[in-house]
């Protein structure tokens, strides 16, 4: 008998059942459990345990069980695709409008019958409940399986892992592919998901994190949709789709190029919206710049002022951050701990009666924030500005109207600023935004916050709570987008969080998380960050940044 516990409560059970079979009886036999964490630790569903243990469940409703739901949904789709468009190319891309959107390659446009083909067949093989089995291969054997399915882009990044000759992938009937996290036992458990026709291609949709039980409906997103579109052809031009292309840059010692002109082209987008910004001065000088964490606000701000004095315009800067209340009137979550990303943390009135003087060319007297009192203070120095001068205002919540309700709509600017992540690992593994945010973070916070690995992903679940709640419902708010990712980064980055990644043991409660990362890393070659200029957006993580 093997003694295991399960989210605290303890239970016998022979040898050789599955996790599965445990929770079911243990009486957790739900749908909505889809893998669980033993010693730190990942596991799938039809794992059987051979030892004493505790369990803790993972669940479709958090990040994590989310993850693992919607990738074997991946699995799902490119099993349907392949069996109806064998000669096609399925690309799962970025997150769009409440799912993510994909697109299929193929000799002619796809339609709503297309779509709804597949759908049909994705249905099939759920309601068929085939088992998602794990195999092993050497490099060599995984090379032979993708050539025969037509993987190029998978192939190339095996070609380049020297380290290993054991690799995992999952198969369902005849059809392999991987994805860098646990599957679901079987296409049974895919109960949920749905398909709309998104023209060149479809969103494939599947619930949330805040309401795992139903599928969200489709939400237009054109703002958004246009500017992965715009980065997704930027990715074509510069031969540069997925990491692969990116490690054959490094290897042909032509990444300095890559850089300049990634950097160059986040200059002339940065100065076009200078350029709008002067054009509209008269009547729009409140500019808020908004966006999720480690976006490159920061940065954004600093060159965008630089850019707005070369119109000859003398921009002022505010945070939001000063106007927090002080921290004993913090609202508090629905678990009690203090919620400094809800709109009530920040002092509105006072915030607005300032941006009502300035605006009316009143002078006001800027606060200051003590984050070791946490109290506001008054900082004694003055403000006052002229007819044409912007005032920029940088904060999460900028593009939320209940921000600035006493200023009309007409006479603000918003600008929302997010690392938009257009270079994926290959056309199935897309790479997240919020990784590569995650990634800058944890960087950021070891460097210049006295904060270690564990305590940044240890608060990671509550940061994107709190995005989803309060900047990502407001997006298409914004007048103008501004993608801070860089198409290099991830080769720059691997040098800085690599180390801080492997210092993460097993015994350590994020141990999965950390393993997890250096999966996605490990396929990326790295690169010398001597050619990535001080003023560049990705300096403002890994050190040397002319504005910090």
């Amino acid at each position: 008998m093997l003694e295991i516990t399960i989210d605290g409560e303890d239970h016998s059970f022979q040898r050789g059942l599955t996790l599965a079979e445990m929770f079911e009886a243990s009486s957790l036999s739900s749908n909505r459990i889809v893998a669980a964490i033993i010693d730190n630790d990942i596991h799938r569903l039809n794992y059987s345990p051979d030892t004493n243990c505790s369990v803790k469940t993972v669940n479709r409703g958090e990040e994590l069980g989310n993850r693992v739901y919607r990738r074997s949904l991946f699995m799902l789709l490119c099993k349907a695709v392949y069996d109806l468009y064998p000669d096609a190319d399925l690309k799962i891309e970025h997150s769009l409008s409440n799912g993510v959107y994909c697109e299929l390659l193929k000799d002619s446009p796809l339609t709503r019958h297309d779509l709804k083909r597949i759908k049909i067949k994705m249905n099939d093989l759920k309601e068929d409940n085939i088992p998602l089995i794990e195999e092993r291969f050497s490099k060599n054997e995984l090379i032979e399986v993708y050539r025969e399915e037509g993987h190029e882009d998978k192939i190339e990044l095996l070609k380049r892992c020297d380290d290993c000759d054991d690799f995992k992938a999952y198969r369902l009937e005849d059809y392999y592919d991987y994805f860098y996290y646990p599957l679901l036992p079987s296409t049974g458990y895919l109960e949920k998901f749905n398909l709309h026709y998104c023209m060149p291609g479809f969103v494939l949709l599947f619930p949330h994190t805040q309401n795992s039980e139903r599928v969200p409906e489709f939400v237009d997103q054109p703002k958004l949709a246009n500017m992965f579109l715009e980065y997704e052809r930027l990715g074509e031009i510069l031969g540069v789709e997925h990491v692969s292309d990116l490690n054959q840059i490094i290897a042909d010692d032509e990444h300095q190029e890559l850089v300049r002109i990634s950097e160059a082209l986040h200059e002339r987008k940065i100065a076009k919206i200078a350029d709008q910004i002067y054009e509209e001065i008269e009547n729009r000088k409140i500019i808020l710049i908004a966006g999720p964490t480690s976006s490159g606000k920061t940065t954004f701000t600093h060159r965008l002022a630089t850019h707005l004095r070369a119109d000859g315009l003398k921009p002022v800067a505010i945070s939001t951050d000063d106007y927090f209340v002080d921290r004993e009137e913090t609202p508090v979550d629905e678990e009690g701990n203090k919620d400094f990303e809800a709109l009530e943390a920040i002092d509105l009135d006072l915030f607005n009666e300032h941006l009502l003087k300035l605006i009316q060319g009143e002078e006001i007297e800027l606060p200051e924030f003590n984050f070791e009192t946490g109290e506001r203070e008054m900082s004694g120095e003055k403000l006052q500005i002229e007819e044409d001068q912007p005032v920029l205002v940088e904060g999460i919540h900028g593009l939320n109207e209940n921000l600035t309700p006493v200023i009309p709509k007409n006479q603000k600017f918003k600008i929302y600023v997010s690392a938009l992540t257009q270079l994926n690992i290959d056309q199935h593994n897309r790479m997240p935004t919020s990784d590569t945010r995650l990634m800058r973070r944890i960087i950021r916070d070891y460097k210049y916050r006295g904060h270690d690995i564990e305590t940044t992903l240890d608060w990671w679940p509550q940061v994107r709570s709190g995005e989803e709640e309060n900047i990502f419902p407001f997006q298409e708010n914004a007048d103008v987008m501004f993608n801070s990712a860089l198409i290099y980064e991830l080769a720059v980055i691997k040098k800085y969080l690599l180390p801080l990644l492997k210092r993460v043991d097993r015994s350590s409660p994020i141990y999965h998380e950390a393993r997890r990362l250096r999966e996605v890393l490990s396929y990326v070659t790295p690169m010398p960050d001597l050619a990535v200029p001080q003023t560049s957006i990705l300096r403002e993580f890994i050190g040397k940044s002319a504005y910090r």
